[in-house]
């Protein structure tokens, strides 16, 4: 297994717990950004305890693309991790997510009125982003206090990235104000949203059969004859825009869906969709004279 380690306490109380949980079968990678002169000192700094406990490390050096910061620096840190375990041969990465960052993600997701993917918030199991291969979080039911104290107790002084106190940041503000809301309880929060999770992997099971039985695919397009409810529907016209090559934005794949059940259509991501008496018909919009 390979773990993505930053330096910071969560993280490093995931490798800490990796090594005695499974020592000798791991490998480590700190992913180097540049985005702060002390990136450098501070990958090194993991590298000399991976040296010390006899974890086997690599220092992975990327550039992140201008434009929106924390998205494009994420892109760039799971595609280098990607090609790290391509090269060592490695079966799954490990991340440190733990059950604050799920509260946070599903707090957040709420306030934007996100559907049921959405507020599943993180998963235990899932796919390495633009890679495909195994991301697992082992972390999701411990705290982040419980991870500081458990680094502090082995005398290891972790790595604090200014960026996590910096208020433009939407999950910093949202950090914050779950820290003064002590009404609020993080990990029951966390719980809901691996209970949604749980609800999604039942509705995708539910869309794949929906396809199977529902979705004629022909040369010239998809015929889709619904016969679920209405999220169910979502996801499977989801994934025939996937097939055929659109990328819908936010919530206009709801709007076609109201447009498709109410017996009209439209034209969405270059995908043209009509209400048939054969069913739902999608096909790449025709090239323009």
């Amino acid at each position: 297994m390979g773990v993505a380690v930053s330096g910071g306490p969560d993280s490093l109380a995931l490798l800490l717990l990796a090594h005695a949980a499974r020592p000798g079968s791991l490998e480590a990678a700190t992913v180097d950004h540049g985005l702060r002169p002390e990136s450098a000192d501070e990958a090194r700094m993991v590298a000399d305890l991976c040296a010390e406990i006899g974890v086997p490390h690599a220092i992975l050096r990327v550039e992140v693309a201008e434009g929106n910061l924390q998205a494009n620096a994420r892109a760039a840190r799971y595609a280098a991790l990607g090609r790290w375990m391509d090269d060592h041969a490695l079966d799954a990465l490990l991340t440190a997510h733990h059950a604050d960052d799920q509260a946070e993600t599903l707090v957040m997701r709420l306030n934007r009125g996100s559907g049921l993917a959405g507020l599943a918030g993180v998963r235990a199991l899932g796919e390495i982003p633009g890679h495909g291969g195994i991301l697992a979080r082992p972390l999701l039911d411990w705290r982040k206090a419980e991870l500081e104290r458990l680094v502090s107790a082995a005398g290891i002084a972790a790595v604090l990235d200014p960026s996590n106190e910096n208020d433009e940041f939407d999950r910093v503000r949202m950090r914050k104000a779950l820290a003064e809301a002590d009404w609020l309880d993080q990990l029951a929060l966390a719980r809901s949203a691996s209970h949604l999770s749980d609800a999604l992997a039942a509705l995708e099971r539910y869309a794949t059969d929906e396809w199977e039985n529902c979705v004629e695919q022909g040369t010239d397009g998809i015929v889709y004859r619904p016969a679920a409810p209405r999220m169910v529907r979502l996801m499977v016209l989801q994934r025939a825009f996937a097939e055929l090559g659109g990328e819908p934005r936010g919530g206009a794949l709801s709007e076609l869906l109201d447009a498709l059940e109410a017996g009209r259509g439209g034209n969405l991501a270059g995908i043209l969709a009509t209400a048939e008496k054969t069913g739902w018909v999608l096909r790449r919009e025709p090239p323009r004279r």
